[in-house]
């Protein structure tokens, strides 16, 4: 009987064992192996330690080439009056600035001979799962007189859990912010999901460098000086250590295409820049 009752234990213990691991699975921070749901909470933390110094460090990281990456984001976006769009992950406002620009400007709008009304109807939501980047990108509105415009709307959110409505979005893009989230997949779907037939889907990474020599260079700047960068200007080592590591950690240009692929987007293309530094996949939902 004691016996048999030692075994029942060992099987109950089992059983708990494994159900606690199908809600407990591993994943990446950095090179670090995590519980899924302390992911998103380390994740928070480091956007919340660098937020005041996020944009000054993307210029300093990338001797300012991250604003000519998002100008050719946005360039692909083709972006117009009257559009509903979706910048996911982009709390700072610096892809949706850009993209208010380019519906505003005088020569786009001559062009198209787009009247008031249309640019009124224009929205730009701007979701960050972080409350502290989505105040910077307030006050950076604030800065440009944008504070009360009605075509930027600040929203935070769950890119994996998006509260838009099916087939609501001309337009989709994620800047920087996909290798941050704990479920790839899931995110693309919500992306899927939420913009109209013809909608356009766009996401400019940090990706992988394969030309040699090249590549050394990179990953000597990466993990030598990037980090040291982070403690002399934002005082954060730690966290412009994750960033690098979460960028080696990111699916390689074809795996992610065809992930994108999966979620059932058609039309999929990337573009390397920098020789993959960065890489803009672009893709249409049909």
């Amino acid at each position: 009987m004691a016996l048999r009752l030692l075994s029942r234990r060992t099987l109950g213990s089992r059983i708990l064992s494994y159900r606690a691991s199908l809600h407990s699975h591993a994943t990446s921070f950095g090179f670090q192996q995590v519980k899924e749901e302390e992911k998103s909470k380390l994740v928070g933390n480091v956007f919340t330690n660098v937020a005041s110094s996020y944009d000054i460090m993307n210029d300093v990281m990338s001797a300012g080439l991250h604003r000519l990456w998002k100008e050719r984001l946005v360039g692909k976006l083709s972006p117009f009056a009257g559009m509903k769009h979706l910048d996911v992950a982009g709390g700072t406002g610096d892809v949706a600035f850009r993209i208010f620009d380019a519906v505003n400007s005088v020569k786009r709008r001559a062009l198209r001979k787009v009247d008031e009304a249309s640019l009124e109807e224009t929205q730009i939501y701007v979701c960050d799962i972080n409350p502290n980047m989505l105040n910077v990108g307030k006050q950076r509105a604030a800065d440009r007189g944008l504070r009360d415009n009605k075509s930027l709307v600040w929203v935070e959110g769950d890119a994996e859990a998006l509260s838009f409505d099916d087939n609501s979005m001309d337009g989709y893009t994620i800047a920087f912010g996909i290798r941050n989230v704990t479920h790839i997949e899931k995110a693309l779907a919500e992306a899927y999901r939420v913009l109209k037939r013809g909608g356009r889907f766009l996401c400019l990474e940090l990706s992988h460098v394969d030309i040699p020599v090249f590549k050394e260079l990179y990953d000597l700047y990466s993990f030598q000086v990037i980090p040291n960068l982070g403690e002399l200007i934002a005082g954060d080592r730690d966290s412009y250590q994750y960033l690098v590591e979460s960028v080696r950690r990111f699916p390689p240009q074809e795996r992610f295409a065809k992930m994108i692929g999966d979620a059932g987007f058609e039309k999929v293309e990337y573009e390397n820049l920098v020789g993959g530094v960065v890489a803009i996949h672009s893709a249409i939902k049909l």
